[in-house]
């Protein structure tokens, strides 16, 4: 599937969500559209359309609308980092962040971490079973109020509540010490405005002089992490994927997306939950921007969908 690009010029425009799911018999890149995927909560979206093993997928039997239970032409949340919101915010409060109890080596954990917000405080909105995945702002419909006989099916929804359950959708819960750190400085900062190519004071990370990622070939991948403005002047910062990106020079949705946050009174690119999911990409399992290598059964024996073996964790880390 042809990617749609994302310019400098449009990058202020905020990627939303990411859904960290089970794998399956079926990957991703055989779907069509996002109303194949997971993140169609519509009456649509109903059985063997996902890739599940033909189990039934989490759906509303109200609406057959896909985007409103994410968004929202009119009433979305203002103050939320991505477009026309159509769902309630935690308070970033109740969230442990990896470095505040039991993340996995936080002796070498150096970088700082802001309340959780930007892109990934959206995503929690729904993966953090706080809520029920149907509470919407805004019903379908100009002004409607969402039905007070309105269910959600699947095998993942605790009847009772409407919360998430595990299951095909992963609900990580408000404790994410013991998952990928999030709101938190990409390389441990130390990282000068926008030059175009840019240094790290971590050379484990990936930095502006580039580097290559060793392909199955033989061949190599380079990456580098660059920067630039919006046409209003924003910072931000991207993992260049070179060779792979459908613009290169330019952040599109096929590169590393970090996204700028003030830290200090100083802007700074950060790692958040739409840097390595893209919640409309159906190309790769679990919405990866870009994949970690996995080798799939379609039913006609086996695809190698990586580029490199732990190509999304390489594109980053240098290891």
């Amino acid at each position: 599937m042809k990617q749609r690009i994302f310019s400098k010029t449009a990058i202020s425009t905020a990627i939303v969500g990411a859904a960290l799911v089970a794998s399956s018999s079926v990957f991703a890149g055989q779907l069509n559209s996002i109303a194949d995927s997971w993140h169609n909560l519509g009456a649509g979206n109903s059985t063997g359309g996902t890739p599940n093993g033909g189990a039934e997928a989490n759906h509303s039997n109200q609406t057959g609308e896909i985007c409103v239970f994410c968004h929202t032409p009119h009433g979305g949340d203002t103050g939320a980092a991505v477009p026309i919101w159509n769902r309630n915010l935690s308070d970033p409060a109740i969230y442990t962040r990896y470095s505040q109890a039991g993340g996995t080596g936080t002796t070498t954990f150096d970088a700082q971490e802001a309340p959780v917000g930007s892109v990934s405080i959206a995503c929690l909105s729904c993966h953090d079973g706080t809520q029920a995945i149907d509470s919407m702002l805004n019903a379908p419909g100009s002004g409607n109020q969402w039905p007070a006989s309105s269910t959600m099916t699947g095998s993942d929804i605790d009847a009772s509540t409407g919360r998430l359950a595990t299951g095909i959708i992963q609900n990580l819960g408000t404790d994410l010490s013991n998952d990928h750190p999030i709101s938190m400085q990409y390389a441990g900062g130390g990282i000068s405005l926008g030059s175009g190519l840019e240094t790290t004071t971590d050379p484990d990370f990936t930095h502006g002089s580039g580097r290559d990622i060793s392909l199955p070939d033989g061949s190599t991948y380079p990456v580098a992490l660059k920067s630039g403005t919006t046409t209003n002047q924003l910072q931000v910062w991207w993992i260049e994927r070179f060779g792979q990106s459908e613009i290169n020079g330019s952040r599109d949705r096929s590169d590393v997306i970090l996204y700028s946050r003030d830290l200090n009174n100083t802007t700074q690119p950060f790692v958040e939950c739409g840097s390595c999911h893209d919640p409309h990409n159906v190309d790769n399992p679990t919405f990866l921007r870009v994949s970690n290598g996995r080798v799939t059964d379609t039913g006609a024996g086996t695809v190698d969908q990586s580029l490199a073996a732990s190509g999304l964790c390489l594109t980053c880390h240098d290891k």
